[in-house]
């Protein structure tokens, strides 16, 4: 059976962080078509299809969510928390993934209905085997929910 390749949405700030997950994602045969948008302002245009994205073309709703937490605009709790109250967004699977480690962070962040939260590693080996670890739960282990 061939698997799905349903879309990633990675929601970062940083080209340099963004492009480490684009091609870890790859480097580990990752297949998903990947969307980026650099702040929270436009994830959530993506999300509701507004803007340069109210054509369906240009945003496919993601399989899973990638989300940094310091963005600049409406912050990543921000979209979190506007995606999780969504009926429509909220069984979106969402990972933070942010530089953050304080436990407040955290916990506001699973309160909000974040599905897993991670912190960046510093060093390359240490975040590809992060982005290893998220695909292989995520896209190979787990079966996310239909897409409507």
């Amino acid at each position: 059976m061939k698997r799905k390749t349903p879309p990633i949405l990675i929601v970062d700030d940083s080209p340099e962080d963004y492009e480490a997950i684009y091609r870890a994602m790859r480097k580990f045969g990752a297949e998903n078509p990947i969307y980026h948008c650099i702040d929270g302002d436009q994830a959530l245009d993506f999300l509701y299809k507004r803007g340069q994205y109210a054509t369906t073309l240009l945003s496919e709703r993601p399989g899973i969510i990638l989300l940094d937490l310091n963005l600049p605009g409406t912050d990543g709790y921000e979209v979190l928390s506007n995606i999780k109250k969504n009926n429509n967004l909220k069984q979106i699977p969402l990972i933070v993934f942010t530089t953050s480690n304080d436990p407040a962070d955290v916990d506001r962040c699973y309160k909000a209905g974040a599905n897993s939260y991670v912190q960046k590693p510093v060093h390359l080996n240490g975040f590809l085997n992060a982005i290893k670890v998220i695909k292989e739960y995520w896209l190979l282990t787990t079966i996310l929910p239909e897409r409507v």
